[in-house]
């Protein structure tokens, strides 16, 4: 985790306190569920929740003992019984250390999802918001990076909500799939500690019991979970690659902000980068680098080796916190975007109608024109409007194999650019369920 990309409040979620906070409740809860079945004297459940629950884990004195004793869990442990005192011993009864570790990360990473979930609420905001501004504002929209036929730049930023409100839903299973509790032993037999524990566990910590663990949780539900935050790392990147075309000097649609005071180049004082967007998209590449060692962490040996953890310390805070710092970055570019109208209708009209030659084609079609003639005979004049020779519609008018079929107050109405709105409403319809916000 790098400071300049993290937010506060992802980053405390994965701080040594918050780790040993949730670690305690865990210990406490099913403390509580084995005092009932009569395991363990209800009085030392008891102490270890009054003791323990406002207690202030010492970190540097849990890494002191860890370097001794070569293992985390027990050298929390082995603190934890420095507060509470001799009740310490009822805890962790027939439990094993990943029963600990692996119900810990599931909450860690389903609150880590929530916070995910509430920055996608604000980027879909944010793309509803401008999407209704800029509903039927012409623009040129472009296949291979050439320009195609008009659509509207809210259009553009309707697709970009609806991306993310599929985001927004997977996210939501990825979360489902990954609050998993597993308190089921050494080897997830149950031999020392009974199903009712992990059941009392998993409901106090807003889980759902493992159906069935080894002694961790089956890695397939990590992998899908980074996979998924993967997607909507790879979404992020096609907004912001969208922006940074757009910024580009020779078209010039709409840019990032540009702060008072603000400087773009060290050496060129009239520079204004698109660095926002670029940044973006090189925080997605990060969190899409942690989805392959999630998906190799799947098959570990027989019930369980340690291969995984290693690479789990490292990815579950770095993507949850990139992606975290990505999406309100991207939430507050689309906020404050520059967007210009003018240039955007003046690029669409650049190519001399260009645009509207599939019009074209498909009234010479209802015309009785095969469909290989109408395409030479439009292609013949595209191509030369294409070097400059002139504007599509007149030398439509000109080609006399093209007159004999369209007369020129058709081939004029095909030029109209209002034609390719007709079904904007429709399309916002579907995607926000309104017309108006």
């Amino acid at each position: 985790m790098i400071p300049r990309y993290a937010r506060p409040e992802m980053t405390a979620l994965w701080s040594p306190e918050t780790k040993f906070r949730i670690w305690f409740e865990i210990e406490a809860h099913a403390a509580d569920a084995m005092a009932e079945q009569g395991v363990i004297p209800k009085e030392a459940a008891r102490v270890i929740w009054e003791k323990g629950r406002n207690a202030k884990f010492d970190v540097e004195r849990i890494d002191a003992i860890e370097r001794e004793v070569k293992h985390d869990v027990i050298a929390f442990l082995t603190h934890l019984a420095e507060i509470i005192g001799d009740e310490a011993r009822f805890v962790h009864q027939g439990m094993t250390s990943s029963d600990v570790l692996d119900t810990t990360l599931a909450v860690q990473l389903s609150r880590a999802t929530d916070i995910l979930i509430a920055d996608v609420d604000a980027l879909m905001k944010a793309l509803k918001a401008r999407a209704f501004e800029f509903r039927l504002t012409p623009t040129i929209g472009r296949s291979h990076g050439i320009h195609a036929e008009p659509t509207t730049f809210g259009l553009k930023l309707a697709g970009f909500y609806a991306e993310f409100a599929r985001a927004r839903e997977r996210l939501i299973a990825a979360r489902a799939e990954i609050a998993t509790c597993a308190i089921s032993g050494a080897v997830g037999t149950f031999a020392n500690v009974a199903p009712e524990v992990e059941a009392h566990v998993a409901e106090k910590m807003g889980l759902k019991v493992e159906p069935v663990s080894t002694q961790v949780i089956p890695r397939d539900r990590h992998a899908m979970f980074f996979a998924t935050l993967g997607v909507v790392a790879s979404s992020l990147e096609r907004l912001a690659t969208e922006i940074r075309h757009l910024q580009r000097t020779e078209v010039g649609e709409a840019e990032e902000y540009f702060t008072a005071g603000q400087k773009g180049s060290s050496a060129m004082p009239h520079k204004r980068n698109p660095v926002l967007s670029e940044n973006v998209c090189g925080l997605a590449r990060m969190v899409r680098s942690t989805v392959v060692p999630a998906m190799e962490n799947v098959a570990l040996w027989h019930e369980r080796d340690i291969s995984h953890s290693s690479v789990e310390r490292f990815i579950a805070p770095d993507a949850t916190i990139t992606l975290d710092f990505a999406l309100v970055r991207a939430a507050g570019l689309i906020e404050k975007l520059v967007v210009y109208p003018e240039r955007m209708l003046a690029n669409l009209n650049h190519g001399g109608g260009l645009v509207h030659s599939g019009r074209v084609l498909l009234a010479l079609t209802q015309k009785g024109a095969s469909r290989e003639d109408a395409y030479r005979l439009v292609q013949r004049s595209a191509m030369r409007a294409w070097r400059g020779e002139g504007g599509l519609k007149d030398l439509l008018k000109a080609d006399t194999e093209v007159t004999r079929l369209l007369k020129p107050a058709e081939i004029e109405a095909l030029f109209d650019l209002e034609y390719h709105f007709k079904e904007v409403d429709t399309v916002f319809a579907r995607v926000f369920g309104e017309l108006h916000r």
